[in-house]
C-alpha cells in the first residue's frame, strides 16, 4: 500500500518532477563522467608523461663527495652491480638500459658513441622520430643508429658502413636508421653496449643507467629511494621536470574536478529544491485530507521522502550510465584514448543523487504546518 501510494504521488506530478528528474539526470551524467575521468586521469597523464622518456637517472658520485667505498674511476661505474639491483626492481612498469659513452672518432670527425641495449631505445624514447628500422636484437654489434646531426656531418644514410676509431682500436657497422629526436641524441651514434666497451676497452663499465617508471609521483621517488638505500656509493635522482611537473598537473587536474563535482552537486541540489518547495504548496490540500483522515505527519511526510529517493536514485542511475558514455568521449578528445568505466562510479553515483534528491526535500518540512481545519474550510 506504501509504495502504491508512492508511485501514484509520481504519476500525479509528472509535469513538475519532471523538471527535478532531468536536473537529477543531467547532474548524475556529468559528475559520473567526471569521477571516470579522476579514476583515470592518473593512468592517462602516466602514459602520457613517459613519452618524455626516462624518470630516474643513476649515476657516479661526484668525485668531490664520492666515499671511499665508490668506484677507483668516479666517470664510471661497475655493470653487474648496478644491474643487478636494477632486475631486483624489475617489473612490467619500469624500463631501463645501462648507457656508456665515449668520444671516438670518424672519418677524422669526433662524434660522441654510446653504448647502450639498444632493444630498449625505442621503450625508453617513445617521442624519438626514425627513418628506416629498429634494432630488436640487444647486442646486435653489427648494426646500430645514428643522431640526423651526426649522419648529416658524415654523409651517412641506411646502410652505410660506419667506421669508428678510439685509440687504436676500430669498430665497425651498418646503419640501420636515422634518430631525429629534437636533442642532443641528434649528435651521438648508439651501438651495442658490448661493442662500444670493447671498443673502448672498458669491460664491465657503464656511464649511467636510465630507468622510465611507469606510475604517479610517490611511486617514482620510492623506487628512487629503494635504489639508493641499495646503491648508496651512487648518485639516484629522479628527473625532477618530469616527474614534479606530473605531480603538479594531477594535483591541479583533481581540484579542478573535485570543485567541478561540488559545484555541480549544489546546482542540482538548488534545483530540486525549487521543485519539491513548489510541489509542497500545490499538495497542502492532499495533506490536510490525510491528518483528517488521521494519518499521522511522520507516515505522511515518508511518502514524499520515498518519492524524492526514487527520483534521486532514478535519476543517478540514468545519469551514470550516459556519465560513462561522456567519459569515454572526454578521454578521446583529451587524451587520445578511451577512458573505460568504472564500475564503483555507478553505486557512487546513484548514493551522491539520492543524498542531493534528499537534501533538496528540505521544503516537505512545510508539510507538519499543514492544518486540517482551514484548509477543509478552503481557506
Amino acid at each position: 500500500m506504501f509504495w502504491r501510494l508512492v508511485f501514484q504521488l509520481l504519476r500525479g506530478s509528472r509535469a513538475r518532477l519532471t523538471v527535478a528528474i532531468l536536473a537529477l539526470v543531467s547532474g548524475a551524467a556529468v559528475i559520473s563522467g567526471l569521477l571516470n575521468l579522476d579514476f583515470g586521469v592518473e593512468y592517462q597523464l602516466t602514459q602520457q608523461f613517459r613519452a618524455l622518456g626516462a624518470n630516474i637517472v643513476v649515476t657516479p658520485q661526484p668525485a668531490e663527495s664520492a666515499p671511499e667505498s665508490a668506484l677507483t674511476n668516479p666517470a664510471l661505474m661497475h655493470e653487474g652491480v648496478v644491474l643487478s639491483h636494477l632486475q631486483q626492481i624489475a617489473s612490467p612498469n619500469i624500463s631501463y638500459a645501462p648507457f656508456a659513452y665515449v668520444v671516438a672518432r670518424s672519418q677524422g670527425t669526433a662524434v660522441v658513441a654510446v653504448g647502450t641495449w639498444l632493444d630498449e631505445l625505442r621503450i625508453l624514447n617513445p617521442t624519438w622520430k626514425l627513418q628506416g628500422n629498429w634494432i630488436s636484437a640487444r647486442n646486435d654489434q653489427t648494426r646500430c643508429l645514428v643522431g640526423r646531426n651526426a649522419a648529416t656531418q658524415l654523409h651517412l644514410t641506411m646502410g652505410s658502413p660506419l667506421q669508428l676509431q678510439y685509440l687504436t682500436r676500430h669498430s665497425e657497422c651498418t646503419v640501420a636508421g636515422i634518430v631525429n629526436s629534437g636533442a642532443a641524441d641528434d649528435d651521438q651514434i648508439f651501438m651495442s653496449l658490448q661493442a662500444l666497451q670493447t671498443l673502448a676497452d672498458l669491460p664491465g663499465k657503464i656511464s649511467v643507467a636510465q630507468l622510465s617508471v611507469s606510475g604517479n609521483p610517490k611511486l617514482i621517488a620510492g623506487v628512487a629511494s629503494q635504489l639508493s638505500a641499495a646503491l648508496p656509493q651512487l648518485q639516484v635522482r629522479p628527473i625532477r621536470e618530469v616527474t614534479d611537473a606530473e605531480g603538479a598537473l594531477l594535483g591541479r587536474i583533481r581540484l579542478l574536478i573535485v570543485s567541478m563535482i561540488i559545484l555541480i552537486l549544489v546546482l542540482t541540489a538548488l534545483c530540486v529544491l525549487a521543485t519539491m518547495a513548489a510541489l509542497a504548496m500545490e499538495r497542502r490540500a492532499d495533506i490536510g485530507l490525510m491528518k483528517a483522515l488521521g494519518g499521522s505527519i511522520s507516515r505522511i511526510v515518508g511518502f514524499f521522502v520515498a518519492e524524492v529517493g526514487v527520483l534521486g536514485a532514478a535519476g543517478g542511475l540514468i545519469g551514470a550510465l550516459l556519465g560513462a558514455a561522456l567519459s569515454y568521449w572526454m578521454g578521446l578528445r583529451v587524451f587520445g584514448a578511451a577512458i573505460p568505466p568504472r564500475w564503483e562510479v555507478f553505486p557512487l553515483t546513484i548514493v551522491l543523487m539520492t543524498i542531493v534528491a534528499m537534501a533538496g526535500a528540505l521544503p516537505l518540512r512545510m508539510l507538519g504546518e499543514v492544518k486540517p481545519a482551514i484548509i477543509l474550510r478552503g481557506e
